[in-house]
């Protein structure tokens, strides 16, 4: 009953007026992430939409919008049954989604077989989405989690003076592409990771993990996120261990800095890296942190927009943007509509963003340090700005394509150190 009262939502629920216009509605989809380890964000996801179709007051070239929301629960074949749902019984016009990285790269499959239909990622990171045979008719207005690790390995090597780490993190496609674009950075600064475990997503004890973490490096790289970054750090913290953490982009999203528990004191310090971070002096990141705080009540949201709220605004952003330009008409197989997106340039919370040749967006990564307020409340602090980052890392393709794809062996840091 749940499940089907989730997937029923609907325009209502997302206060959208009532009121009829002339045309008929455009009709959106929503693949989000409502159950499972980033339910949380999912949920943050949400209000990032919400906040984005407010600002147009819900319509485009006097077309009313509507929208579906199909819950998932992270796993590829839950959220191409829901697409599948949104369209053939829901009769949406397009979709925004998914949330997490093996979901992006199912959707962008099924994407493949629905020309006709224009597909926007909503959240998920996975390299793979947009660089391995991408959909024409599929696009991502956010950076992806191997860009995301830009300027970390660096910072961590050169300031913090780690060289020597270990890694645990989720074995899974976003969790390779995160770990890898980090370690690229990482290795290439002279870096050293001496040993490598990869947990599956979803898991509740890391007993085993822990017990063999070494104590002869100088930290350990933490590739988990939601739920499972905070069951992880819970049972380290009991076991009595201590070591400098490097977090992976979610592991410090305000989904992790806001649970309870010892593991908020083991995040203090942790350098992370990724498309946010909280004090971003920008004007334009600082209006959103202010429309976000104001449309929701203090316990309705987190204290600053999550790394989801931000994507699936900034997806919405470009949804809109595009509708614009084509005054809101989505004929001829919605070519026109799909042409525009792919001329973007957007201007988002983060600055501007625009796409390459694979539909994927290039924009800035932040370089953060997890820091806590005088009222005990945790952030990420920004120590640095890299901007225009490709999903290259700025590599050139075939220096990058031999690399290998992210895996659990990905990238070889000894021939990186190489170079």
């Amino acid at each position: 009953m749940r499940r089907a009262f989730l997937a029923g939502v609907t325009a209502l629920a997302l206060g959208l007026p009532t009121v009829a216009v002339a045309q008929e509605p455009i009709r959106i989809g929503i693949l989000v992430a409502l159950e499972g380890a980033f339910a949380e964000g999912g949920r943050d996801g949400i209000r990032g939409i919400e906040m984005a179709l407010r600002s147009v007051n819900n319509q485009i070239a006097g077309r009313r919008l509507e929208t579906v929301i199909a819950p998932t629960d992270t796993r590829p074949d839950t959220a191409v049954r829901q697409a599948r749902k949104l369209i053939e019984q829901d009769r949406v016009d397009f979709i925004i989604g998914p949330l997490s990285g093996s979901e992006g790269i199912a959707i962008r499959d099924h994407a493949k077989t629905q020309p006709d239909k224009t597909f926007i990622n909503g959240a998920s990171g996975a390299l793979e989405t947009t660089w391995v045979d991408p959909a024409p008719n599929f696009f991502r207005f956010h950076t992806h989690g191997l860009q995301w690790g830009a300027g970390l390995g660096e910072y961590v090597v050169r300031t913090k003076g780690w060289r020597r780490i270990a890694t645990v993190a989720a074995d899974y496609s976003f969790g390779h592409t995160n770990f890898m674009g980090f370690a690229i950075d990482f290795c290439r600064a002279g870096g050293d990771i001496v040993r490598r475990f990869w947990v599956p997503l979803g898991a509740a004890d890391y007993g085993a993990v822990i017990a063999q973490l070494p104590d002869d490096v100088d930290a350990i790289y933490l590739g988990l996120g939601g739920t499972d970054a905070i069951n992880f750090l819970n049972q380290y913290a009991q076991a009595g261990s201590k070591m400098n953490f490097i977090g992976g982009t979610i592991m410090a999203d305000q989904t992790v800095l806001t649970s309870r528990g010892r593991a908020r004191e083991a995040l203090i310090g942790t350098p992370t890296s990724g498309m946010i971070s909280d004090e971003n002096p920008d004007p334009a990141w600082q209006a959103f942190v202010r429309r976000y705080r104001e449309s929701y009540p203090e316990g309705q949201r987190f204290p600053s927009p999550t790394i989801f709220a931000t994507a699936y605004h900034i997806s919405t952003m470009a949804a809109l943007e595009g509708l614009k330009a084509v005054n809101g008409d989505l004929s001829g197989g919605q070519r026109a509509f799909q042409a525009a997106l792919a001329r973007l340039e957007l201007d988002t919370p983060l600055g501007k963003i625009r796409l390459d040749e694979t539909r994927q967006a290039i924009g800035p990564v932040f370089v953060n340090e997890v820091a806590q307020r005088p009222d005990g409340s945790l952030y990420n602090r920004m120590v640095k700005r890299v901007d225009n980052v490709s999903q290259t890392l700025g590599l050139p393709v075939a220096e990058f394509r031999a690399l290998g794809m992210p895996g659990r062996d990905t990238p070889d840091c000894a021939r990186l150190r190489r170079r």
